[in-house]
């Protein structure tokens, strides 16, 4: 292997240039390919990074010589980048969430399994000190219940966000974070009960979303979370979790998820979060594929899938109705 490990980036929007941004702290690592749907959005990229322009994700993989793959695609455009990642072999990173579609998520969270391949999913937040700290009480205290999400306001137009069949909707895509954060805290989900609020935001071009959902999700410890979303808070967002066991309450606040940790019978604790997150993740990822040594990992592929499928029952929930068992 090179001496920097060369990483092929499937897609070039967004989310793609806040890894750019964030490989400029991870020095063992060059970005040496990039593809995108957008040949404009590709060029400029490789522009930005010196990477090379491929065609597709699969001539990506097979060509460029590259020791890992990120696929920082949009929910619904999941698909080749895995097959390719697969069929070559390849390490990859998948940004959240993994995708769209149940049955596609399984099948190649197995051939991941089957194949042993390294895998990560870009749930930062299992990287921060206040989480971790959290995770490591809780294993002997363990969470009861939980209470927050995300809050913002109503968006504008947007070629796929506001488009619940491309995304997912804000509770699949943004919310993510917190449901992969409270399966973190309590373990399994086996059941999920959604309800939205509809009909508030208006004269939105191309808007499916629901403006808000609350989302009741039970686990197998019997502990439970009432998890929420808004695209209609336009007096102010907020991101929170607040989760409570027997004897210990903890308050997370914002992007960072700084937490306040109340302990029975102790002092408070505050534990503020860590800034460049995707750095470190990202750095995380680059050392396991150096190394081989996969124990740095907070999320694996098969990890960041019953995530998806959580928020997937969800809109299950509130299509139906009805509650979905996972």
């Amino acid at each position: 292997m090179a001496d920097k490990i060369r990483i092929g980036f499937v897609g070039a929007g967004g989310i793609a240039r806040a890894h750019v941004d964030a490989f400029s702290k991870v020095t063992d690592a060059e970005i040496a390919a990039v593809t995108d749907v957008s040949k404009d959005a590709a060029t400029a990229l490789a522009e930005k990074t010196g990477a090379a322009v491929f065609d597709s994700a699969r001539s990506l993989a097979r060509d460029a010589g590259v020791d890992a793959i990120f696929i920082l695609l949009p929910p619904f455009a999941h698909g080749e980048a895995e097959r390719a990642a697969l069929e070559s072999g390849l390490p990859f990173f998948c940004e959240k969430p993994v995708g769209l579609d149940p049955g596609f998520l399984q099948e190649v969270a197995a051939e991941v399994e089957a194949k042993g391949l390294l895998t990560s999913v870009g749930y930062m937040n299992r990287y921060r000190s206040s989480v971790n700290r959290a995770k490591q009480i809780l294993e002997a205290d363990p969470a009861i219940m939980a209470f927050g999400g995300w809050w913002g306001g109503s968006p504008g137009s947007h070629p796929w966000w506001t488009d619940k069949s491309k995304s997912g909707g804000q509770f699949h895509e943004q919310a993510t974070h917190t449901v992969d954060i409270v399966r973190y805290l309590f373990g399994e989900a086996v059941e999920v009960y959604a309800a939205a609020a509809n009909g508030f935001n208006k004269d939105i071009p191309g808007y499916t979303m629901d403006d808000a959902a609350t989302v009741t999700v039970r686990f197998a410890n019997d502990g439970v979370a009432n998890l929420m979303c808004s695209a209609s808070s336009n007096a102010g967002g907020s991101l929170f979790l607040d989760v409570h066991s027997l004897n210990h309450n903890f308050h997370f606040t914002e992007w960072e998820h700084h937490v306040a940790i109340k302990s029975k019978g102790a002092d408070p604790e505050v534990i503020h979060g860590e800034a460049g997150i995707f750095s470190i993740e990202d750095a995380a990822f680059i050392e396991a594929v150096r190394t081989g040594d996969r124990s740095g990992i907070r999320s694996t592929y098969g990890d960041g899938v019953k995530t998806s499928l959580v928020s997937l029952a969800a809109n299950r929930s509130l299509e139906t109705g009805k509650p979905v068992s996972l």
